[in-house]
């Protein structure tokens, strides 16, 4: 492997991991605020 094509793959690996952080991981932002279950603040 070239310097290219692990930088690649590590670019590629962050961007998954910020996916599957954005997209699975909202269950614990219920912490935002004191305004209650459902307040329209997310």
């Amino acid at each position: 492997m070239n310097l290219q094509q692990i930088l690649v793959y590590i670019t590629l690996a962050f961007a998954i991991g910020f996916l599957l952080k954005k997209f699975f991981w909202k269950k614990k932002s219920k912490k935002s605020g004191s305004c209650g279950d459902d307040c329209g603040c997310h």
